[in-house]
C-alpha cells in the first residue's frame, strides 16, 4: 500500500549533495541523528511549556521537514560514504521513537484536544514501528508497509499543528482525525506483522 515513504528516494536525490558536503566538513551520520532528535525534543517542549500558544504550532511542520530532511541525510552518508555502523544502526531505530513520543505527546497538554486518544494514537505509533523491526528478527526485511507510517504519521501531526496553529479551535475535527490516525496505525501495524511473516515463511 503506497504511502509518503515511497517518495524517499527522489527526497534522498536532492539531498546527497548536501550530504556529501557534511561528510567532507568532518561530520557523522549519528551526529545527524542526533541533531534531529535534539531538534525533535527541543519542539516538543516548546509546545509543551506553551500549549495555550499558537506559535509552537506554526513551528511543527517546518520541525517535521527538517527532520525528514536529516534522517534521510544520515542515511546516505551511513551507507553510501562508509559511515554504517551497528551503533548507528540502534540509534536511528532509537531515536525515532523517541523523536515521534517528544513531538507528538504534548499535543496532548492542548485545551480540548482528546488526550487519552492522542496518547493512544502515539502508542500505536510506537507500535507500528516496533512491528517494522520485527522483521529482520524473523529472518524477513525491515518492514515499511502502509498506510500509515513514520512519514504519514508526520504529514498527520503537521497538519493538526498548522489547523490548531492557524485558530481553529479543538473539537469534534480534532477527535474524527485523531480517530482515522489510530485506525490508519492499527492497520498498520497490522499490515506489517502479517508481512514480515509472509516474507519469512518464503
Amino acid at each position: 500500500m503506497a504511502t509518503i515513504y515511497d517518495l524517499k528516494p527522489e527526497f534522498q536525490a536532492l539531498l546527497r549533495p548536501m550530504a556529501a558536503r557534511l561528510v567532507r566538513a568532518g561530520l557523522t551520520a549519528n551526529a545527524v541523528t542526533g541533531t534531529a532528535l535534539a531538534l525533535s525534543l527541543a519542539q516538543g517542549a516548546l509546545i509543551a511549556l506553551w500549549p495555550g500558544a499558537r506559535w509552537p504550532l506554526l513551528l511543527v511542520p517546518l520541525t517535521l521537514f527538517v527532520r525528514m530532511a536529516l534522517n534521510a541525510i544520515d542515511g546516505i552518508m551511513a551507507k553510501e560514504h562508509g559511515q554504517k555502523s551497528v551503533t548507528g544502526a540502534v540509534l536511528n531505530e532509537l531515536s525515532d521513537v523517541v523523536s515521534d513520543a517528544a513531538l507528538y505527546l504534548p499535543f496532548a497538554l492542548i485545551a480540548d484536544v482528546n488526550a487519552p486518544l492522542l496518547v493512544l494514537v502515539v502508542v500505536v505509533g510506537l507500535i507500528t514501528e516496533m512491528a517494522g523491526v520485527l522483521g529482520p528478527m524473523i529472518g524477513a526485511s525491515r518492514r515499511y508497509d502502509g498506510p500509515f507510517g513514520k512519514s504519514d504519521r508526520a504529514f498527520g501531526f503537521g497538519l493538526l499543528a498548522v489547523l490548531l496553529g492557524l485558530g481553529l479551535s479543538p473539537g469534534i475535527w480534532t477527535t474524527l482525525m485523531l480517530a482515522a490516525m489510530l485506525a490508519l496505525s492499527v492497520f498498520t501495524v497490522w499490515n506489517r506483522a502479517c508481512r514480515a511473516v509472509a516474507e519469512a515463511r518464503g
